[in-house]
């Protein structure tokens, strides 16, 4: 059934609350009285619940070595102690240090896929590439599960990455609804995230897309026209919304901006927090530049430089704010480095063995789970999968691992393929 107002279609089958919500702002410039039937949400409560996660990938593959699981007998770099009692971490990270307590580690990852492309869609989406199918990015698949269950959304994709480039996987089959927002540039407003005209006009034009919609939907053309409604109710939403305010950084305190750090990665992680405060569910920040096979030490001073107090103040900034126990926080890249230094001073590809970090929502801090032998070579202690890892973070969001979405070639596809929840991770 089809509802129009001032020439502005809704498929009111198709209008769940999140879809109400993404269409609200649009529908209200064209006189949108034809949503008086639905149910009307508080946004800020909804904004408030639930949970969301972040993820900060180290594009590249960090060298565990001299990072979360430090073997000062095979690097130049030392270690140094932590807040937790026994623990060390390598000395390029001195404010996580400090931090421990808010982190569990887990050194006993492991894998397969030791290419940067294979391995990051492997660990994006828990899946191996197929020519046949697109499997979506696990933030999207999670974004898409915790917007369900809060039957909720605010006027902000559910997904956004914060990294210079592409080339990471996305929504997969999952569709536009649920691919990652793209912003480049961190602490500047999004090109084209305002009208270039006045409202008047701006309306007039969203009347005759709608118009054009419509007329293309009667050729036999509905699900795309369809498609193409949905992506411009979002988009209208978003440019008209006091949400996009979420992407300037300037109201923030100059102390606390200097703390996360005057980098694109320092911005990108202060950006996360105001973002998961608006009700954006996935939030990935990359950090590229970790792919050392020359100078190691010198390359990892400075990406250390940039990660270690922004990485820090985001889990004390989501503390003070009351956001850490709803919003998992990880560290990790696609895999680890080889123990062995090469001769050009670095460390080359090593998938049996690496490392990530986790805190928030319920993630038991100050502990490690899992073990590397003294060369670095192989786990001696609770070997963790991929997989594992993925059903993790599952578990600490309140998600079912096993949920079904189906592919375009009509087969059943887990969120998480294989693997069970790190019950040491949560104490």
């Amino acid at each position: 059934m089809l509802t129009s107002c001032d020439s502005y279609t809704i498929d009111r089958q198709r209008l769940t609350r999140r879809r109400l919500l993404k269409a609200m702002p649009a529908a209200a410039l064209l006189g949108g009285a034809c949503l008086s039937d639905t149910i009307a949400v508080h946004a800020d409560e909804l904004r408030r619940s639930g949970k969301a996660m972040i993820l900060l990938w180290m594009a590249g593959g960090p060298p565990q070595t001299e990072c979360f699981d430090p073997k000062p007998q095979l690097s130049e770099l030392a270690a140094i102690d932590t807040a937790t009692p026994g623990v060390q971490f390598g000395e390029l990270w001195p404010e996580m240090a400090r931090s421990s307590g808010e982190v569990c580690v887990v050194r006993s990852l492991n894998n397969k896929e030791g290419e940067h492309q294979r391995a990051s869609y492997q660990v994006h989406t828990g899946y191996i590439p197929s020519g046949s199918v697109r499997h979506p990015a696990l933030g999207s698949s999670l974004a898409k599960q915790l917007v369900r269950l809060e039957d909720s959304q605010s006027d902000l994709p559910p997904v956004a990455r914060i990294a210079s480039g592409r080339g990471l996987p996305g929504a997969g089959f999952l569709g536009a609804d649920w691919e990652p927002f793209h912003v480049e540039s961190p602490g500047e407003m999004p090109r084209n995230i305002a009208p270039n005209v006045d409202a008047a006009r701006f309306r007039r034009r969203l009347a005759l897309t709608s118009q054009l919609d419509d007329r293309f939907a009667r050729s036999g053309h509905e699900q795309t026209a369809r498609d193409h409604a949905d992506l411009y109710a979002q988009t209208a939403a978003l440019v008209t919304s006091p949400d996009v305010t979420a992407f300037d950084l300037s109201g923030e305190s100059a102390s606390l901006r200097a703390d996360y750090g005057e980098t694109d990665f320092g911005r990108g992680c202060l950006l996360a927090r105001r973002l998961v405060e608006r009700g954006v569910r996935f939030v990935e920040v990359v950090s590229r530049g970790w792919d050392m096979h020359d100078n190691l030490a010198g390359s990892l001073r400075e990406k250390a430089g940039e990660v270690d107090p922004a990485m820090a103040t985001l889990l004390r900034d989501l503390k003070s704010r009351g956001l850490l126990d709803d919003t998992l926080v990880v560290w990790m890249g696609e895999f680890g480095r080889t123990p062995r230094i090469n001769g050009r001073g670095g460390r080359d590809h090593y998938p049996r063995v690496f490392s990530a970090v986790m805190a928030g929502c319920g993630v038991r801090g100050g502990s490690v789970v899992g073990a590397s032998s003294d060369d670095g070579t192989r786990l001696t202690e609770r070997p963790v999968t991929v997989g594992d890892l993925h059903a993790t973070f599952c578990r600490a969001l309140g998600l079912e691992p096993t949920h079904e979405e189906m592919s375009p070639v009509g087969r059943p596809l887990r969120i998480v393929d294989q693997g069970s929840p790190i019950d040491e991770v949560f104490g």
